[in-house]
């Protein structure tokens, strides 16, 4: 049988050694070594191991001992002469290494084995196969003494006991000593989902209750739906930009940020991005520009890198800065776009939380009862604040609900009634000045090809033709008269 390598690292004799048996070991002359007259006696009883058959696969000498048996050292000498037992101490079948010194390596092998014999049986599936041979043998005496000898077998099982049947599981005791709040009796809630809806709250007079109707889907949140957007009204204020900020721009005018943003216009519908994306871009472009100088051949490289934060910030999957490169006709490398995007976002202080247009108009538009057609009509008038700077003052509340009441008024809806004044957060007098500014917008000449193309499409139900077909008609009504000027040229 080929001899068997050791590769423990742990064991000092890590070097390839074999396991030799006793005919092999007595015709390479084991019997020549200088093995100590009087062997190491061990503090507990020697471990001895039987001789295997030819057939069965010989075990490593790594300190498995799960076929070796405890027996007292005087019954050891009497089973040698009859079964062929020896002591695994003076057996030269240990691991051997060859070296110059045979005396000491035998020593020092003898002690090794000792230690992960005794090792042994603290520890391992050789202990358990002990614990239950003595169970299985308790009717022959001579054996069980044997093993009653051993203190490790006694006190395992005690520790056992002591562990599971301690102190530690009993229950603690509670103090009789509670506030009254604690003794009184659990009373749980009713399953309804109408226990979560503030009862001390009145809706006006004429106001219809709506989020009552979303209780049963989780995804509306309709139990935090006002306390959502009271706190968006809150955050407005601090993320408006400087209406007023082209008069320290020294390169640049509202005709060119104009330009700008209809090319994003451009750049957003080729990438099939979501409304908020856009949004956010103009914002942080005009945030950006409010606090640094930024000089004309730059400009473009601002929006690009405005695009790329706002993609990352609300799209699942965001187009690469190889993608924005390529859309700005490579004017720009890819490291002067991540360069401007930390630049920019410290400028910002990395505060990115907008309160978008598109989340108050999907509330206002709930009071309306999701019309379709009215809210693409009034989605193409919130993103005429975008291009027209004259909306930069103005909260994107504000907008998004000017933007539904002249969507409503164009195609003939109705009036703006309670339950949509309530939603909006704004009445028809708020909203009467932004509404004005939206229908000169649209009585004046287009100027930004782009944003007109785009909802001029089949799948915008043709907003920018119906909406500047109405605007010619009535702005008169809202005592505009001079519309030969575009927005770009108002200054």
């Amino acid at each position: 049988m080929p001899p068997r390598l050791v590769t423990n690292e742990n064991d000092e004799n890590s070097v390839a050694a074999a396991r030799m048996t006793r005919a092999k070991a007595a015709s390479l002359h084991v019997d020549e070594l200088t093995v100590p007259t009087k062997p190491l006696q061990a503090k507990k009883p020697a471990q001895t191991s039987t001789v295997q058959p030819s057939g069965l696969r010989k075990r490593a000498a790594l300190g498995d001992v799960s076929n070796v048996t405890k027996i007292e050292v005087a019954e050891a000498k009497k089973a040698v002469s009859k079964v062929g037992l020896v002591s695994k101490a003076a057996q030269p079948t240990g691991i051997q290494k060859n070296t110059s010194r045979p005396a000491g390596r035998t020593t020092l092998a003898t002690k090794d084995a000792g230690k992960k014999m005794a090792e042994a049986k603290k520890s391992g599936h050789g202990t358990i196969g002990t614990v239950q041979k003595r169970k299985v043998a308790a009717a022959s005496t001579s054996t069980a003494a044997a093993k009653d000898d051993a203190p490790v077998d006694e006190e395992e099982p005690l520790r056992k006991k002591a562990h599971t049947l301690g102190p530690r599981l009993e229950e603690p005791k509670i103090d009789k000593k509670d506030s009254a709040a604690d003794q009184e009796p659990f009373v749980p809630l009713d399953d309804s989902l109408e226990e979560f809806v503030p009862t001390d709250f009145v809706y006006p007079e004429g106001v219809k209750d709506l989020d009552s109707e979303d209780l049963d889907d989780p995804q509306m949140v309709a139990e935090y739906a006002a306390d959502i957007f009271e706190y968006l009204r809150d955050l407005e204020c601090s993320s408006l930009p400087n209406p007023r900020y082209m008069n320290h721009q020294d390169e640049l005018d509202w005709k060119t940020r104009g330009v700008l943003i209809d090319w994003l216009v451009e750049v957003h519908t080729r990438f099939h991005l979501l409304p908020e994306t856009l949004f956010l871009a103009v914002n942080i472009v005009d945030r950006f520009l409010s606090a640094k100088v930024v000089q004309l051949d730059r400009l473009q490289l601002v929006g690009v890198t405005a695009m790329f934060i706002a993609a990352k910030y609300e799209e699942v999957l965001s187009p690469s800065v190889g993608s924005f490169r390529h859309v700005a006709d490579d004017g720009f490398t890819e490291a002067e776009i991540l360069s401007a995007e930390r630049f920019m976002l410290g400028t910002l202080n990395y505060d990115l939380s907008y309160p978008n247009p598109m989340n108050f108009l999907r509330r206002v538009s709930k009071a309306d009862n999701y019309d379709i057609q009215t809210r693409t009509v009034a989605k193409y008038l919130t993103e005429i604040s975008l291009l027209d700077h004259r909306f930069m003052s103005y909260r994107p509340s504000h907008v998004a609900a000017a933007a539904m009441f002249l969507a409503r008024l164009i195609l003939d809806r109705g009036e703006w009634d309670a339950t949509l004044s309530f939603y909006a957060g704004y009445t028809e007098d708020d909203i009467e000045p932004v509404a004005i500014l939206m229908v000169d917008y649209l009585a004046r000449p287009s100027t930004h090809e782009a944003f007109f193309k785009k909802y001029a499409s089949k799948k915008y139900l043709k907003a920018s033709l119906i909406t500047r077909q109405w605007a010619k008609k009535n702005a008169v009504h809202f005592g505009i008269t001079d519309t030969d000027l575009s927005v770009d040229e108002i200054s």
